[in-house]
């Protein structure tokens, strides 16, 4: 676990971001214009990725499959790249699966954000920390083709890390993170923990998910947990399923002292970043209320804060039958037993569930909200699920952009992200009220 409280003198803090999300999204303003907005990014399917999109569309046709719909949150600029930008051949780039090109494109953004020059960082005693999960691309690798010799760096997701570390020249820890849809949020704890004890000066964390083939699409159709009707409907009555998107995000993470000392902006503090697994018993997909109930309320005391300080939770939000009341056990056994009201939301009602950058997607969200002082609407929000008694405690959803007062000048939320592989992840971020206008 990563340990900060209020009594700590030099905060990790959150000093820089980045992020691209379905709809054509490229910038944190771009991000919060959508979601203040109240808008939808979901799109059909691409059709310049190879897919056998009518395969894919009538797979209900086999006995016990579920359907699946034209629709998914996916990235205009998937494909864009300029590999002599990063220094890596023509070939090279192309044999790279496309979530490393993203992670490259996003870390260097999320450096320019903070002030930072990128071209200037060889040699920097800085750590790199990305989550990510192993997808398909190109042709296989057991074969001779033209992209043989690149194939063991372009396939392996460890290589998102390494690329970004590479290009920039920086020398601390790289490594990617591989806990399913809790990876994102666990890079962050790896990264806030790795500054923390002196392994690095400062860090870069973050996820990307780029989906090279259809394969998710496929194994959840199998199992009858994706969406039937191309809406991902977090914690409402009507949710049939999840729906996948991708996206990228990155932050740079670092002492509260250094940020101050060369003038880079603080868009939130890590009071606490906890994960934890579901342990042994039931299936592996299969999401613990009691787990994320210990996982949260092991963060609210690391990081010493009341609990009924935390205005807005941005949650998983799958719109899955067992993910959803699971996951609203445990945040009304928690923040909505803590005496106040907090607002829940989940980026997947905007964008889709991105996997491995879900978490990084929802805490660029939670920065932003915090920033600018509003909390942004959950779609699909006016129609909660009844699986769960809404009475029994103060936790509601977001149905609409509602202004968020600070507490004595800070503004506390959280972010929840758990993984189909049975690990959770979960963050407590405070966002100190800025007194000037920031121009994101």
């Amino acid at each position: 676990m990563t340990l900060s409280t209020k009594q700590d003198r030099d905060h990790i803090v959150i000093s820089g971001m980045s992020v691209e999300a379905p709809g054509g999204i490229e910038s944190p303003a771009s991000f919060w214009s959508a979601l203040a907005e109240s808008k939808e990014l979901i799109s059909p399917f691409p059709r310049d990725r190879g897919w056998p999109i009518d395969d894919l569309l009538s797979v209900s046709r086999h006995d016990g499959w579920g359907k699946v719909s034209d629709a998914g949150g996916f990235l205009d600029g998937a494909a864009a790249f300029d590999p002599a930008f990063f220094g890596i051949t023509q070939r090279e780039a192309i044999a790279a699966d496309p979530q490393q090109r993203v992670g490259m494109r996003v870390a260097w953004q999320a450096l320019e954000n903070s002030g930072i020059n990128p071209g200037a960082l060889d040699g920097a005693d800085a750590g790199c920390f990305i989550g990510a999960s192993p997808m398909e691309y190109g042709p296989r690798a057991a074969e001779v083709n033209p992209y043989s010799g690149h194939r063991a760096v372009g396939l392996a997701s460890l290589s998102v890390a390494g690329r970004i570390s590479h290009s920039l020249g920086l020398t601390g820890p790289s490594m990617c993170v591989d806990s399913a849809c809790a990876s994102s949020l666990s890079a962050l704890h790896l990264a806030a923990t790795a500054v923390r004890g002196g392994e690095c000066e400062w860090a870069l964390a973050g996820a990307v998910c780029v989906m090279g083939s259809p394969l998710a699409f496929y194994e959840f159709a199998k199992n009858n947990a994706l969406s039937t009707d191309g809406h991902c409907r977090s914690y409402a009555d009507d949710a049939t399923g999840t729906l996948w998107g991708e996206g990228a995000g990155v932050v740079l993470v670092e002492h509260e002292s250094r940020a101050r000392r060369l003038g880079h902006r603080i868009y939130g503090r890590i009071l606490a970043t906890c994960t934890n697994h579901n342990g042994k018993g039931r299936p592996i997909l299969v999401p613990r209320a009691h787990a994320q109930e210990r996982l949260v309320r092991k963060a609210i005391d690391i990081a010493g804060i009341d609990p009924a300080d935390v205005g807005m939770v941005e949650g998983h939000g799958t719109a899955t039958r067992a993910g959803d009341p699971a996951e609203l056990t445990a945040l009304q056994n928690t923040y909505g037993a803590a005496g106040s009201s907090p607002l829940l939301g989940s980026v997947k009602s905007n964008a889709g569930h991105a996997q491995a950058a879900a978490g990084l997607l929802g805490l660029i969200k939670l920065l932003l909200a915090g920033q600018h002082g509003y909390i942004p609407p959950s779609l699909f929000s006016e129609n909660p699920t009844t699986k769960v008694d809404w009475d029994r405690s103060s936790l509601r959803l977001a149905t609409k952009l509602q202004p968020w007062e600070p507490n004595n000048g800070v503004r506390y939320g959280a972010v929840s992200s758990f993984g189909a592989g049975g690990s959770n992840a979960h963050a407590i971020i405070a966002m100190p009220v800025r007194e000037e206008s920031d121009d994101f």
